[in-house]
C-alpha cells in the first residue's frame, strides 16, 4: 500500500488544537462524551484501520466503535474515496455517540505511514487475504496490537513467519476467528473435549461455495485507486473490475474468487470451521499427518477457486478428517458413544413450500441428552469469551493471550492450505507438521510458498 499520506494530526495535537479553538470560538468541541474520566483520552486505545472495505464497515468497524475504551482514529486504504468514505462512516458514529460534531479522524493511502504514527497503539487488519501476513508482520514489528482478519496467511510459509514474528514481540494478536467467542461453538469444544461423545474417531466439515464466472476483459485503472500496490507480493495482471472490488459500494469483491488473492473457501470460511474442528479435537497446535482429495475448478471466465470438492486428512492421534461443499455448512464429530453438530445462528434451509426460510438449531446431537449435560468445576473448560474484539481490547489492556492467538489461527489457516494443496495435486501425501513439510515430495514442498514481486515483501 504505497502512497502518500491524505492527512493527520496527532492525537495530541488534536486535543490541544480542537479543545482551544473550540472554546475560542464559543462552539462546543467535537470530542466523544466519554473524553473525560475512565475513556479519557489518555486510556483510550487508539485504533487505525487498515483497509476500509466490506469486512471492515459490517463488522470490524462495528466490532471496535462499540467500546468506549477504544478509539479509531485513522484509517487507512488504497482506494481513495474508501478512505473518504471509511472516514465519513466513524466521524458519523462518534457524532451520533457524543450528539456533537466530530471530524477526528485521520486518512491514509500509506499503511507504513499510519504504522509510524505513534499516536496509534493498535490496528484492525480487514484487507484482501493476499496483504494479510506481510502487513501484519509490519505492523507487530512497528509495536502495534493487531487484530487480523482471518485466514492468516496466503501461504504455510507466510503464516509461519507471520507466527514466528509475532512470538519474537511483545504485542497481542488476535485473530478473526469469532467463533471463538460465540456461545455454541464454546458450549460444542466442552461437551466433545469432555467426552460427552466418547473418543473422537471422525470429524466433517462443510463448507459454502462459489460460483464460476467473472469478466477477465481488461479495464482501466481507476484513477484513485492504487492497482499496483493492491497487488502487493503478487504477480502483475491487467485490472478488470470482477477481479478486484466494486467501484461504488461494498458488495462481495471479486479477488474473493482468485486463487492469485486467496485459496477461495476452504480458507475463507475454512478457516474457521478448522480452527473449530481443532478446539474440539484437542490439536490445536499441530495439523495432520496425511491428506489427500479431489476438487473441480473452473475451465472458463476469471474466477478460478476451487468449486466440488473432497479432501480427506488423518492425524496423529488417529482421528480422521472429511472436508465438503457437500456436507450441511458447520462441524461434525463424531465419537465412540455418538456425533455432535454445530452451525452458526444465521444458518437456514432452503425455503419450504411456502417459500419461507427455515432456521436451523445451532447445537445438534445424537443424543438430546449430550446437549443439557453439565460440564462440572473439574472438568475442561473453554476459553471464555463473549466478543472476539471486545477480547482483543481486553487483553491490550491485560497483555493476556487473546482467544485466538496467532500460533492457532496460523495452524487453522496451514491445515486450510494443506487440504487446498491436496486439491491442487490429486496426490496422496504425509505431513510433518512439527517441520511444517511434506515427506519426499519436492512438488509438494513447492507449494508452500510463493515468490514475492518487489517492493511488496516482507521487510527484514
Amino acid at each position: 500500500m504505497e502512497a502518500k499520506r491524505i492527512e493527520g494530526v496527532s492525537r495530541r495535537r488534536f486535543l490541544k488544537t480542537s479543545l482551544g479553538a473550540a472554546a475560542a470560538a464559543g462552539f462546543p468541541t467535537i470530542l466523544p462524551s466519554s473524553v473525560f474520566g475512565e475513556n479519557s483520552p489518555s486510556n483510550r486505545i487508539n485504533i487505525g484501520a487498515i483497509g476500509c472495505g466490506r469486512i471492515s464497515r459490517g463488522h470490524d468497524l462495528p466490532g471496535i466503535w462499540k467500546y468506549d475504551n477504544a478509539h479509531i482514529m485513522a484509517v487507512c486504504d488504497l482506494s481513495a474515496h474508501r478512505v473518504e468514505e471509511g472516514k465519513a462512516l466513524i466521524n458519523g458514529v462518534y457524532a451520533k455517540k457524543s450528539g456533537k460534531p466530530y471530524d477526528g479522524v485521520t486518512g491514509y493511502s500509506n499503511y507504513h505511514e499510519l504504522l509510524a504514527n505513534k499516536d496509534i497503539d493498535a490496528v484492525v487488519i480487514s484487507t484482501p487475504d493476499h496483504q494479510h501476513a506481510i502487513v501484519a508482520v509490519d505492523a507487530v514489528r512497528a509495536g502495534k496490537d493487531v487484530y487480523l482478519q482471518k485466514p492468516a496467511s496466503l501461504t504455510i510459509a507466510e503464516g509461519r513467519h507471520l507466527s514466528d514474528s509475532v512470538q519474537n514481540t511483545d504485542r497481542i494478536l488476535q485473530i478473526g476467528s469469532q467463533q471463538r467467542s460465540w456461545k455454541q461453538f464454546l458450549r460444542a469444544v466442552e461437551l466433545v473435549r469432555n467426552g460427552r461423545i466418547g473418543e473422537i474417531k471422525h470429524v466433517e466439515i462443510g463448507l459454502p461455495g462459489d460460483p464460476a464466472g467473472g469478466n477477465p476483459a481488461t479495464m482501466p485503472i481507476p484513477s484513485d485507486f492504487q492497482y499496483d500496490a493492491w497487488l502487493g507480493s503478487t504477480p502483475e495482471v491487467p485490472y478488470t473490475l470482477d477481479r478486484v472490488m466494486p467501484t461504488s459500494g461494498f458488495d462481495r469483491p471479486g479477488w474473493l474468487r482468485c486463487e492469485q488473492f486467496g485459496a477461495g473457501m476452504i480458507t475463507g470460511w475454512g478457516a474457521h470451521h478448522v480452527d473449530t474442528a481443532h478446539w474440539g479435537m484437542n490439536t490445536e497446535l499441530t495439523g495432520p499427518v496425511e491428506i489427500w482429495g479431489t476438487a473441480e475448478f473452473p475451465t472458463s471466465g476469471l474466477w478460478n477457486v476451487h468449486g466440488k470438492f473432497l479432501t480427506h486428512a488423518v492425524y496423529a492421534n488417529g482421528i480422521t478428517m472429511d472436508i465438503s461443499g457437500d456436507f450441511n455448512n458447520g462441524i461434525k464429530w463424531v465419537g465412540t458413544k455418538g456425533w455432535l453438530f454445530v452451525r452458526r445462528d444465521e444458518m437456514t434451509t432452503p425455503t419450504d413450500a411456502g417459500g419461507k426460510a427455515i432456521k436451523l438449531e445451532p447445537l445438534e446431537a445424537s443424543d438430546p441428552k449430550i446437549l443439557t449435560s453439565i460440564i462440572g468445576p473439574n472438568e475442561w473448560h473453554a476459553y471464555q469469551s463473549d466478543d472476539q474484539h471486545g477480547n482483543w481490547l481486553d487483553c491490550i489492556k491485560t497483555r493476556k493471550p487473546p482467544t485466538a492467538p496467532v500460533e492457532i489461527g496460523h495452524r487453522a489457516c496451514s491445515t486450510c492450505l494443506l487440504h487446498h494443496i491436496a486439491m491442487k495435486t490429486n496426490r496422496h501425501m504425509y505431513w510433518d507438521p512439527a517441520k511444517e513439510k511434506f515427506l519426499k515430495n519436492d512438488p509438494a514442498n513447492a507449494l508452500l510458498s510463493r515468490p514475492q514481486r518487489p517492493p511488496y515483501t516482507f521487510s527484514a
